[in-house]
């Protein structure tokens, strides 16, 4: 009976990890293709927009974290399933605001479908979100005596997703473009639905540190003053950019300096000294020492996998356009790889051991970025062999972490399992593209400064980011130089940026390497004490084998 109920359960997840994927593809399809004209939307609303679908992604599973054992998986799944269908019906409102709406009365239109788009897709962020912080504790309390292997294969359903939305979204390429862009939305509805009617009816398990009878402050120890430092402080930073900076420029306070710093920074510091507070107070904790050691490598591993993909998309996109593909097909193509190899993780996991295997991903992401930081004018082939070498390497970091994490610190958790993943999403928003804007920025102003002095002696410009000076190619200064020659400065241009882009990518090398070097050390760590091992709690009873279910 657990076991049928277990599979149910399995699969439910599965879908609803799909279904994220599913929306995350058509909204970032519909982004560059409908959105930006259909609403008028200059480059900074589609970049708004864009991120109004993830920021919120990775707040979301750390603050459910907090509260998810105690409303219960059941509600956070109906939740998940409820903002899937906001977010729909206020896209029919974003698509209603603009039909028929012509001539002044379409300024006003547009930006009211927009205030239904950005908004939805605000709430869609959080539903994704409340799918990862359920279905990860779930499926790790279930099988947990194997967690990194079923881990690997519940997060099939991501790259699974990308898949089957891309395929459907492409072949809807024509009705994105021109028609009823309501039908690329509504896909999600699908898999959406699917996973209600699985889960709904379900027998969840009783979370393996609740019925270990790890009280909640233990919970909170394990994250601990450190966690929170880093968790909290990532979040706060994001809300700055998003919610604080807007509102005090809003309120005219934007000017107001407290010690020489404007509010939208003064304010998420402060909040977060008061959730560091909070936890050092309540939970006489620093964090586990191991607990604090993965979240530092989960940073450079978001940005090295999530970071990079778009990155690598973006490289290939003009040749897979100039012999007459979607561009789309690339994501879907490293997707599938990905898909294969995380149902496969099982016997990798038992031969390599899950640090072994990050050791190896490692080697692997590092020799897939340096490879394709040499191929800017190798063609499309061996950037497609480079790109393909990068997908096996990152395939196995996310969940492999995970699972890591879970069996390592299972008295975290929902909290450290869900934690150490919003962690990496929010990182890769406030530090990672950032950081790799940057990188871009460095290597492209070089490259033209050597190449073409004259035009780089009027549109390279210093800028600053993390309070690091470098130069980058301006904007506005590239506008007024193109009205001068604009075929040669354009020229000039577009070849400085594709040298710089792949140049950079030998500089992304820096991310595996340092993680490569984090794993050495877990590795002897390990190897000190008789090689890896899961820590398993016992539960009150005495047993670890059978798993409790709320009914």
């Amino acid at each position: 009976m657990n076991d049928r109920n277990n599979k149910i359960v399995f699969w439910g997840c599965f879908v609803a990890l799909i279904t994220t994927a599913f929306a995350f593809f058509s909204r970032i399809y519909l982004c560059n293709v409908r959105f930006n004209t259909d609403f008028g939307l200059d480059a900074t609303q589609v970049g708004e927009l864009s991120g109004a679908g993830i920021w919120p992604f990775g707040i979301s599973i750390i603050l459910f974290s907090l509260i998810i054992d105690k409303i219960g998986y059941r509600v956070a799944m109906i939740f998940s399933f409820l903002c899937y269908a906001v977010y729909l019906v206020m896209a029919c409102l974003a698509y209603a605001a603009i039909q028929g709406v012509e001539g002044a009365a379409l300024e006003d239109a547009q930006s009211r479908g927009y205030f239904f788009l950005y908004w939805g897709s605000f709430i869609l962020a959080l539903g994704n979100g409340t799918v990862e912080a359920f279905i990860n504790p779930v499926v790790a309390t279930m099988y947990n005596k194997d967690k990194t292997k079923w881990l690997n294969i519940l997060h099939a359903g991501w790259p699974g997703g990308l898949v089957l939305g891309g395929m459907l979204t492409i072949f809807l390429a024509d009705t994105a473009a021109t028609g009823d862009w309501r039908i690329v939305l509504g896909i999600v509805a699908i898999p959406a639905l699917l996973f209600l009617v699985m889960l709904i009816g379900v027998r969840f398990p009783v979370q393996e540190r609740e019925e270990a009878g790890v009280s909640y402050r233990e919970m909170l120890a394990e994250f601990g003053a450190f966690g929170a430092l880093i968790g909290f402080g990532l979040i706060f930073w994001q809300l700055g950019d998003v919610v604080f900076k807007p509102l005090f420029a809003y309120l005219g306070m934007d000017e107001v300096l407290i010690a020489g710093y404007g509010l939208p920074v003064v304010v998420p510091i402060l909040l977060t000294a008061l959730a560091v507070l909070f936890f050092a107070v309540y939970t006489r904790s620093f964090g586990r020492p191991i607990m604090g050691f993965l979240i530092i490598i989960m940073m450079p591993l978001a940005i090295t996998e999530i970071g990079t993909d778009g990155w690598i998309s973006g490289l290939m996109e003009k040749p897979m356009q100039a012999l007459g593909y979607n561009a789309g097909w690339v994501l879907v193509y490293t997707s599938l790889i990905m898909m294969i190899l995380r149902f496969f993780a099982g016997p990798i996991v038992h031969n390599l051991s899950p640090i072994g295997l990050l050791i190896v991903s490692s080697l692997l992401a590092m020799a897939g970025l340096y490879t394709l930081s040499l191929t800017g004018d190798a063609g499309m082939l061996a950037i497609f062999a480079a790109a393909t070498l990068y997908a096996f390497g990152k395939t196995f970091f996310w969940p492999t972490m995970l699972g890591v994490t879970s069996e390592q610190c299972p008295k975290g958790g929902s909290l450290s399992l869900n934690a150490i993943s919003g962690i990496g999403m929010i990182a890769v928003g406030v530090i990672g593209f950032p950081m790799i804007g940057m990188f871009q920025d460095i290597k492209s102003s070089a490259e033209l400064e050597k190449n073409a002095p004259a035009t780089a002696a009027i549109v390279v410009q210093e800028k600053e980011t993390f309070g690091y000076p470098y130069k980058s190619i301006d904007p506005d200064k590239t506008a007024q130089a193109m009205e001068t020659d604009g075929d040669k400065v354009g020229a000039e241009l577009e070849a400085a940026s594709k040298a710089g882009q792949f140049t950079a990518l030998g500089t992304m090398v820096l991310f595996p390497t340092f993680m490569l070097v984090c794993y050495l050390i877990l590795f002897f760590y390990f190897k000190s004490k008789g090689g890896y091992k899961p820590v398993e709690l016992v539960t009150d009873s005495g047993s670890t084998d059978d798993t409790p279910y709320h009914e």
